[in-house]
């Protein structure tokens, strides 16, 4: 049997990631054959996500190319579309990657680097009509595609949003082989996980958990879409 091509996938990450963001993608892409996948951030070392702990990141201007590149979302979205270097490594990858992906509101960070002008793009709920600051096109479906650009939707669409892309990279067999491997067949205890069909009482209460958070990504979005 011949040998897979080598597949290079990167995950970019930042302080303050929703670490399911990119472990979910994670476990289905690291699965895909010739697969080499690195987890790396601005700076190198380590990042704190959720509580838990990623060590041993090396630093994204050492990442030479990749064939595809992912971003996550996360509260730390907001710091992260205010810093310049970050962006300008997400510029740099993009521009010789095969596909340019995000979960999440990862899509707000490609739309801050200037990777989303015209493109329908998904993100989480709470703030995808921010996606419209960058000349994007919000899309509520948990997955879009729209030509080499992939994003999913909020945290748990990025498991969709992998299986999506392993699909379209090595065939629908094997990413049904993957699905399979992992057992993913979901059936949530509620259906509370989309907006349109979660109580009125509980949509409140996560709002209003967001709260000022809300504001301050609203700001951040509308100052980074004034800078393209």
């Amino acid at each position: 049997m011949a040998q897979a091509e080598p597949l290079n996938i990167v995950f970019a990450l930042f302080p303050g990631v929703t670490h399911l963001d990119f472990t979910g993608p994670h476990q289905i892409l690291c699965r895909l054959p010739g697969a080499k996948v690195t987890v790396a951030c601005l700076d190198g070392g380590e990042i704190e996500a959720d509580g838990l702990i990623f060590a041993h990141l090396p630093r994204l201007a050492d990442v030479g190319a990749c064939d595809v590149l992912i971003v996550p979302g996360g509260f730390g979205t907001t710091q992260a579309m205010a810093e310049p270097a970050f962006l300008a490594e997400i510029r740099r990858l993009a521009a010789g990657a095969r596909y340019v992906c995000s979960v999440c509101t990862g899509s707000l960070v490609l739309g801050a680097a200037g990777l989303l002008k015209g493109r329908r793009a998904a993100c989480h709920w709470a703030w995808r009509d921010q996606l419209s600051l960058f000349g994007a096109i919000p899309d509520p479906e948990r997955v879009v595609r729209d030509g080499h650009v992939f994003t999913g939707g909020g945290v748990t669409a990025g498991i969709d949003f992998a299986l999506t892309i392993a699909a379209e990279i090595a065939g629908e067999a094997v990413a049904q082989s993957i699905q399979l491997g992992v057992e993913y067949a979901p059936a949530p205890p509620f259906n509370a996980g989309r907006p349109e069909t979660a109580p009125a009482e509980v949509l409140e209460r996560v709002q209003r958990m967001y709260g000022k958070g809300m504001d301050e990504r609203l700001a951040a979005a509308e100052k980074a879409g004034a800078l393209l």
